[in-house]
């Protein structure tokens, strides 16, 4: 079922639309399909209106799912950019060193239990 470029003109963001249109219509590259609107809707990201055993959204209704859906960019974990939330944080450490906690490694603690054992 292709919607025709005269059917398109006509709708509007509050139009009631059966899945599959709305899905042609706000994934025009066919990346979605009627199923993955009705997977969005029982996750609760998109509403889905039934009238007679038909489901319908809109395309506002869509667009909404799409903000709640949306992923955000993640922080750099490491480079030359800082962080907002740790640019004002200011370090004594010199930039690129680092510390780790000193740690003793279970061979380390084998040989000292070993060598208590021995001089005792």
């Amino acid at each position: 079922m292709a919607i025709s470029d005269q059917e398109k003109l006509r709708v509007r963001d509050d139009s009631p639309l059966r899945l599959r249109a709305a899905a042609e219509l706000a994934f025009p590259d066919g990346s979605m399909k009627s199923s993955g609107l009705r997977r969005e809707a029982a996750r609760g990201n998109l509403v889905i209106e039934r009238i007679a055993g038909k489901d319908y959204t809109t395309l506002a209704n869509i667009k909404l799912m799409r903000e709640k859906c949306r992923v955000e960019a993640k922080d750099l974990a490491c480079g030359g950019v800082r962080s907002a939330a740790r640019a004002g944080n200011s370090s004594s450490m010199a930039r690129g060193s680092s510390s780790t906690e000193v740690s003793t490694s279970p061979r380390d603690a084998l040989l000292a239990k070993i060598s208590k054992r021995n001089s005792s």
